[in-house]
């Protein structure tokens, strides 16, 4: 039997990060979710995002596997290492902003936080075409732009989320709590956009 028939597929890589960015939607989803109860009682959805963080960081720990044991890949090692690092620190940040909302014992949330939330969840969407597309790339350059725009997008929400709480807040603490909350939804979003760019230079680096 030839030596190349040992060989990994090259898809599973593809396959790798393809179910990350189902993570990366299922935990915005759930974000989304999160931030519109107005019970005030986040338990659930906080247990449902550690639960796909989990999961998230088991999948790049297999990626990194994947990468020790392949003699062929897809694209550079370094890509890969990179890209699947930054898909998971989407799930990462978007835990980090369910956990934040709990430990800060915040019972509502802002327009703001929830506009953001839609923009990462609509760059999830985006996030799962593009890497969807990865292995034959045409017409990705649309999904990337969108990237780009929803980024855009996020940065306006996120200065005026600023620029209102410094101006109407009145308690000291109450800035500080929503200001953390406000720059890990933008970590996210900058995150998202950060995957994008990754992608469009393994494009350029592979055409």
């Amino acid at each position: 039997m030839a030596l190349f028939n040992f060989l990994p597929k090259e898809e599973q890589y593809f396959s790798l990060f393809t179910r990350m960015t189902s993570y990366i939607y299922d935990a915005s989803r759930s974000l989304v979710e999160m931030l519109a109860d107005n019970k005030g009682d986040y338990t659930e959805h906080v247990k449902r995002i550690k639960t796909i963080e989990h999961a998230c960081d088991d999948l790049t720990h297999a990626v990194s596997i994947q990468l020790n044991k392949s003699f062929i890949t897809p694209f550079d090692r370094e890509d890969i290492y990179m890209l699947s690092g930054a898909l998971d620190d989407i799930v990462d940040f978007i835990d980090d902003v369910a956990r934040a909302m709990v430990m800060y014992d915040l019972q509502q949330s802002t327009v703001h936080a929830r506009r953001l939330a839609d923009v990462i969840l609509s760059m999830a969407v985006q996030l799962h075409e593009i890497v969807s597309m990865l292995a034959k790339p045409d017409g990705i350059t649309t999904r990337i732009v969108e990237i780009h725009r929803l980024e855009n997008e996020g940065d306006d929400i996120y200065h005026a989320a600023i620029g209102e709480l410094f101006h109407h807040a009145t308690d000291p603490l109450t800035v500080i709590k929503w200001k953390d909350i406000y720059e890990k939804l933008e970590a996210a979003v900058d995150r998202c956009e950060h995957v994008a760019n990754i992608v469009e230079g393994v494009i350029i680096k592979n055409t």
